[in-house]
């Protein structure tokens, strides 16, 4: 390949995944042209690209990126995965996929700054998403809230519970008293 075509691919790389500051490396040797097929359906449903690299350029793009550490994960044919909600959403249906293709490996990730090497993936899996975390945040900060809304709330009820008891029975003495004095 000319130094022209390198340089092209190696820009074009960058402009695939410009913005990207995590993704993962992906393995592909041994799967066949059908269920590579496949594997890029599913992971296009789910806005997840898929793109085969070639390590020298693509160590050049993610160093010009800044996205140090992506490339020691850069051993043999590899295909890199971006995109989708996050980087554990990528790593997650990737494991879901190997399931099904065991020719497939996920060879590591690179999550903001944090390299996740191929025995750190399961770990990264596990990792809550940015959705998931957030809910988990409100939910910490509501649950107070609510204990100290529900405490509140209990003795006043309590009190307009008797009252109402009392009301009612408020309303049976004058109804019972008044046959007896006519």
């Amino acid at each position: 390949m000319s130094k022209p075509v390198k340089e092209l691919v190696r820009k074009e790389l960058i402009s695939r995944l410009g913005g990207t500051d995590s993704l993962a490396i992906v393995g592909f040797s041994g799967v066949d042209a059908v269920s590579n097929n496949a594997i890029r359906s599913r992971l296009a449903d789910k806005r997840i690209r898929l793109t085969v690299v070639k390590n020298a350029l693509a160590r050049q793009a993610f160093k010009e990126m800044g996205l140090d550490g992506a490339e020691t994960l850069l051993e043999g044919p590899c295909a890199v995965a971006y995109g989708g909600e996050s980087v554990v959403n990528v790593v997650r249906e990737l494991l879901d996929i190997r399931k099904n293709t065991p020719a497939m490996t996920v060879k590591g990730a690179l999550m903001e700054g944090t390299v996740f090497p191929a025995d750190q993936i399961d770990a990264l899996s596990k990792y809550p998403t940015r959705g998931e975390a957030i809910s988990r945040l409100v939910s910490c900060i509501l649950s107070p809230a609510g204990k100290i809304a529900a405490c509140l709330k209990s003795p006043a009820g309590r009190i307009a519970s008797i009252l109402k008891t009392i009301e009612e029975k408020a309303k049976e003495v004058p109804a019972q008293e008044a046959p007896a004095a006519a």
